[in-house]
């Protein structure tokens, strides 16, 4: 068996599905399960149908070709681009929208494909990704769609901390639902989905008065890390450790733990910085930045520290570990969504689904 190496448990993946899934039902939350972490595996995302999500949600029409053979609707993530209008219709039943002339594209490839398609138009309130900042302008784009052949407007939806890192709270889940009611009210539609936003929302779960009026959450990291992603806190009932990283050893050296001459820019564009150690043992593994985040992987050996690498290589402090390494050894790491997401991705990493 070939390294470097992801091992997945998709019991325990299961298992954080149907927690979470339980935890959201409860208050009137139904989930979609986004499987783009793992770039749509479907021995993966088996285990999030049967651990009860309702929708299966990535933001890429490529993984979203590989979800056909399970009978859920699927919702397109990324607002679509206008290049993509047809094979949004013919591979999700919804997709999440904030340009008006999106969605006339998306309706003229509906009626082409003789379906309807379903969207969800996404409001900001304040992480200044995608959406309407302006309620008016909002109002408008609805004006401008809601008769639009082929097109039923579905719901509305809200993103946080993914590019500004704002916390959803009590106050701005109000606020979604408030606009929500007006949209009902002054254009006579039922929104069917309020979607109050991704993984940093589960931990309002544990109050009902702090998410009232949502409807669905779009997790991902929730579900396969056992975390939310507000504070990073652990969510009871969730295992962690669902992925498992494997890499091999292929040098051991004493060496300075600073470069000895001029120090210019690394492989990266970056200028490095270093602590000085002292001469400490080096470990070189056969991992590089190209394939997973130096920053999100974390050594069952508690006693290695993680220094950094390049495009192909891993560096590792080995001084004050217990283990006397060899070369050939193999290192395992517990690893986070971003270092998950990278690995899934690279053709250089061999995938074992257990």
């Amino acid at each position: 068996m070939g390294y470097p190496r992801l091992i997945v448990d998709t019991k325990k993946i299961f298992n954080n599905v149907k927690t979470l899934v339980k935890m959201s039902n409860r208050n009137g939350i139904d989930i979609a399960g986004v499987t783009k972490g793992f770039c749509a595996n479907t021995d993966i995302v088996s285990s999030y149908v049967k651990g009860g999500v309702k929708y299966l949600a990535d933001s890429r029409i490529s993984n979203l070709k590989k979800l056909k053979a399970f009978d859920l609707p699927k919702m397109l993530l990324r607002l679509p681009m206008i290049s993509e209008a047809e094979d949004v219709v013919k591979y999700s039943d919804i997709s999440l929208n904030s340009e008006v002339d999106t969605i006339k594209s998306i309706s003229k490839a509906a009626i082409k494909l003789n379906k309807e398609h379903e969207i969800i138009f996404m409001v900001d309130l304040g992480d200044l990704r995608e959406g309407y900042i302006n309620e008016d302008d909002l109002y408008e784009a609805i004006e401008k769609t809601k008769d639009l052949k082929g097109i039923v407007i579905l719901g509305l939806g809200v993103n946080f901390t993914c590019y500004g890192g704002v916390i959803p709270n009590k106050r701005l889940v109000e606020k979604l639902v408030n606009i929500s009611k007006e949209i009902e009210d002054r254009f006579n539609l039922k929104l069917q989905i309020i979607s109050g936003g991704n993984s940093s929302s589960i931990y309002m779960l544990n109050n009902k008065d702090d998410i009232k009026g949502i409807t669905n959450l779009r997790l991902g990291e929730a579900l396969i890390c056992g975390t939310e992603s507000a504070y990073g806190r652990r969510i009871e009932g969730t295992y962690n450790d669902a992925f498992t990283l494997e890499v091999e050893i292929i040098e051991i050296k004493e060496k300075p733990s600073v470069p000895t001459e001029e120090i210019g820019r690394d492989a990266f564009g970056k200028v490095p910085m270093f602590i000085d150690r002292g001469i400490r043992k080096r470990i070189l593994c056969a991992i590089g930045k190209q394939d997973v985040d130096f920053d999100t992987i974390y050594p069952f050996d508690k006693d290695l520290i993680v220094l950094g690498g390049s495009s192909d290589h891993l560096i590792l402090d080995g001084s004050d570990s217990k283990i006397d390494y060899k070369i050939g050894d193999i290192i395992s790491f517990n690893i986070h969504y971003v270092s998950i997401l990278r690995l899934m991705t690279s053709e250089y990493i061999e995938k074992v689904i257990i």
